[in-house]
């Protein structure tokens, strides 16, 4: 079996097979409108070569996804990204993300199946095309983080006016990355974890 090797960002990542240590798998959700990174965000943490599903956009689907603002966008996700993350010796994610167009919401069923939550990218903005996903996580029952991924040319707020114009509780973590990065886009991903152990430790 591969080791496990760490990364320059203290990250635990290695080849196709797990460590033997490895004692707890977490399936997590990255989730999102349209065009707000997910893909990106995947490929980005996973140690592993990422399974895609992407298709290039025809003309007949722009009458279909709203394109405004991202005109440079030129295949979009169809079924699922998939990737992985060892986080320690005894610990990986399993990483879904899910695509963002209304149209294919029916599959967040099967996706959000045995997850254990979601990371939910923004889009500072697109910030009122968060709603329905965030409507979609809620409804699962699935506990979430919100990344505000930072796009060039993207406004940028106090932490406090994206969490009151997403109405976010006051517990829901809100932080901010960006997909290219990989230190950032972990740093998103623990705090999501983070949460999620704070969830089970309060859990009667």
């Amino acid at each position: 079996m591969d080791s496990a090797q760490v990364s320059d960002t203290g990250v635990v990542g290695g080849g196709p097979y797990l460590r033997e240590t490895v004692r707890t798998a977490l399936k997590i959700l990255i989730v999102g409108h349209f065009a707000v990174g997910k893909t990106t965000y995947v490929g980005t943490l996973s140690e592993i070569r990422p399974l895609r599903t992407e298709e290039r956009m025809t003309q007949a689907g722009a009458t279909v996804d709203d394109l405004a603002g991202v005109r440079d966008k030129t295949t979009t996700t169809v079924a699922m990204d998939f990737g992985r993350l060892t986080l320690s010796d005894d610990l990986v994610l399993y990483l879904f993300g899910a695509p963002g167009q209304k149209r294919f919401t029916r599959l967040w069923n099967d996706l959000a199946r045995g997850a254990l939550g979601a990371l939910i990218l923004v889009d500072t903005a697109r910030l009122q095309e968060s709603f329905a996903v965030m409507d979609i996580v809620e409804r699962q029952g699935l506990p979430y983080a919100v990344a505000v991924n930072r796009f060039d040319g993207s406004p940028e707020f106090p932490a406090e006016e994206v969490r009151e114009a997403l109405d976010l509780a006051p517990s829901t973590p809100l932080v901010t990355c960006d997909a290219r990065e990989r230190t950032s886009s972990t740093h998103a991903l623990i705090a999501l974890v983070d949460h999620l152990l704070a969830l089970g430790q309060e859990a009667p």
